[in-house]
């Protein structure tokens, strides 16, 4: 994956800054400020059961090699390890994502520290995946008392981190929870939460002193989220060393902001800071036939090519902005750098056995009984194969040495990196055409725009037949390939559909008897189906509203009526969207299928004859519900 003659250079690189930038086949700005023991880590965790499930990786030329050597030989210096508590059923099936219990953790904690790097242990406290939505405590202390949590929680980190040092891992932090925002181990009060922050703090300070505590939170770009969490840390008297935080480009905002909610926590409380997970797609193909997380055509802020050169930028700005934060900021892991397809070259039906029985997708159907509402609807393979540092075959990808090349930079020979497809919309009846030039962003970052000739009579076919999705292809000079996704649309007579315009003096927004306001208009693009807006709901008592439109001067004719949905956690649940025109009223019911799964509800052939039609959804469900309503759309059949 060098050109000739760069090895030297490489190893130039691992042994310590260099005065000019190494060649290589991606470009990486070196990262100022960075100390020689800044944490550049990886969560591997998934790797053991990967291996079973036959996945093999490779050295730069192919051969085959430890992944742990591959790390250590690209710069990696430290190993992220989760651990679950018992990831099984009764009869010892694996609820999957790797089976990550303490022996697994084990394994891998001595495979790390064997090649020279450290360990972080990540502790869920949980029986399988724990993160903002969902906290359970293990099945083994589901009928525990508050107090008796505590000791449990103590114990098993004690008792857990002595037997990995008993086997000779190297520990250099342990984190207590894992994105833990509103809940740990079952505890959703904070008084409780942070009880159980020092009941695993304690256990590693009495285990070592010299390892450090670190607490994970996640979704940086909520203002004041970690403000107010390092507040409350600090009223309650936790004992902790650093304060990490998720981190992904394409939900998470700005590497700026990123930077200034990390620093305020450092200087204010006197904690190092890190980021605990980040990624970033190399492809947008699919390797194991289970969706990918990313790239998505909405809801998502892709600031980087979809390239292994943009993925390489990706990780280097991230480890730029904890850099920047200064000598409390202490390190960036990238997360399932390794996560592979496993027998790729079998089919879906093979693949699914597989993951069934070795546990290396991201949920079996085994763990249904004890995460109904997430793992047992979407269970299945890898959904971010695509973001690994690894082909598909298990072949480091220039990316990986970004760790290495943060120190030195990197340059290559300029050629271009991607060229965006594009995506454009008219409203059927308007003069259709599409753009002279694409832009073209080069792997060094710089962006031309290029002269393009689409296929015309695609184009024509499209426009003859009207309302619909078309793609058209094009290609640039050079003959690189582009294509246009066109949208020609019904006319939609729903002002202010997707919330994004300033003015919504049109939406009427009627709460519950007794329910005090628990909507907003959100600007957050991962929470949107498009654009950046939506209609945001949340409240802890009870979510109980209809939010809903007049329009007047409609056509006589037939309409339908949609918009779209997506959120959690909504029990004995009422959804519908609505419409009211003619004394009567037509509505399909409609549920939240979890984040970002839109559901999208359509009432079709509402009659209109008066020239005024109601439009709006009701959403009702008990306290702790919570999502958002994007894109309304009525428009008169054809």
């Amino acid at each position: 994956m060098f050109p000739a003659g760069s090895s030297g250079q490489k190893a130039e690189a691992a042994a310590g800054p260099a005065k000019s930038p190494v060649a290589a086949d991606i470009f990486v700005k070196k990262v100022e400020g960075i100390e020689n023991d800044f944490i550049k880590g990886v969560d591997v965790s998934s790797l053991i059961a990967l291996e079973k499930s036959g996945a093999t990786f490779r050295s730069e030329k192919g051969k085959k090699q430890d992944v742990f050597k591959t790390l250590k030989q690209s710069g990696v210096n430290y190993v992220r390890i989760r651990v679950w508590n018992d990831p099984y059923d009764a009869s010892g099936n694996g609820y999957g994502g790797g089976n990550n219990d303490l022996e697994t953790a084990i394994k891998m904690g001595k495979r790390a520290t064997d090649h020279g790097m450290k360990v972080l242990v990540d502790f869920h406290y949980s029986d399988f995946w724990a993160d903002p939505a969902k906290q359970k405590a293990p099945k083994a202390w589901a009928s525990f008392s508050y107090e008796k949590k505590q000791q449990a929680l103590y114990t098993y980190t004690k008792e857990s981190l002595q037997a990995m040092e008993n086997a000779g891992v190297d520990i250099g932090m342990v984190q207590i929870g894992n994105e833990t925002n509103g809940g740990l181990a079952g505890e959703t009060t904070w008084t409780n939460m942070s009880g159980l922050f020092q009941a695993g703090s304690r256990a590693v300070r009495e285990l070592d002193s010299s390892i450090l505590v670190a607490l994970h939170f996640t979704n940086p770009e909520t203002p004041g989220r970690y403000a107010d969490i390092a507040r409350t840390l600090d009223d309650q008297g936790v004992d902790y060393d650093v304060f990490a935080s998720s981190y992904y480009p394409f939900w998470h905002g700005t590497l700026s902001n990123l930077t200034a909610v990390l620093k305020h926590v450092a200087d204010t409380y006197d904690k190092k800071v890190m980021v605990a997970e980040t990624s970033y797609a190399y492809t947008a193909r699919d390797g194991d036939g289970h969706e990918n997380t990313a790239p998505k055509s909405s809801g998502q802020t892709l600031n980087y090519p979809v390239t292994v050169q943009g993925q390489a930028t990706a990780v280097r700005d991230v480890i730029q902005a904890v850099a920047n934060v200064g000598d409390a900021g202490i390190g960036v892991f990238y997360w399932e750098p390794a996560w592979l397809p496993v027998v790729p070259h079998k089919k879906l039906e093979e693949r699914k056995k597989v993951w069934e029985k070795y546990g290396s997708g991201w949920a079996t159907s085994y763990a249904a009984e004890y995460d109904p509402e997430d793992a047992g609807n979407w269970y299945g393979g890898s959904a971010v194969d695509n973001q690994a540092l690894f082909d598909f075959t298990g072949r480091p990808l220039s990316s990986l040495n970004v760790f290495m090349y943060v120190n030195t930079g990197a340059v290559a020979p300029v050629k271009i990196d991607e060229i965006k497809d594009i995506s454009i919309s008219f409203i059927a009846g308007e003069t259709v055409s599409l753009p002279e030039r694409v832009s073209a962003t080069y792997n060094n970052g710089s962006k031309r725009e290029l002269p393009v000739k689409w296929n015309k009579a695609a184009l024509n076919k499209a426009i003859d037949n009207g309302t619909g999705s078309y793609v058209i292809r094009g290609f640039v000079k050079g003959g690189k390939p582009v294509s246009a996704h066109l949208d020609i649309k019904p006319k939609n007579l729903v002002l202010n559909a997707g919330f994004e315009e300033s003015d919504r003096s049109m939406w009427q927004i009627a709460y519950g008897d007794g329910a005090s306001p628990h909507t907003s208009f959100q600007d957050k693009a991962s929470d949107a189906k498009a654009g950046t807006y939506s209609l945001q709901f949340f409240s802890p008592e009870s979510v109980d509203f209809t939010v809903e439109q007049t329009i007047s001067g409609v056509a006589s004719g037939t309409y339908n009526l949609s918009m779209f949905l997506q959120g959690g956690d909504a029990h004995n649940s009422t959804m519908y969207v609505y419409a009211r025109t003619g004394g009567k009223e037509y509505k399909v019911d409609t549920s939240v299928q979890g984040w970002t799964n839109w559901s999208n509800p359509i009432v079709q052939g509402i009659p209109v004859q008066d020239g005024t039609i109601t439009i709006g959804a009701r959403i009702k469900a008990d306290g702790g519900a919570w999502g958002s309503l994007d894109d309304f759309s009525l428009y008169q059949e054809k």
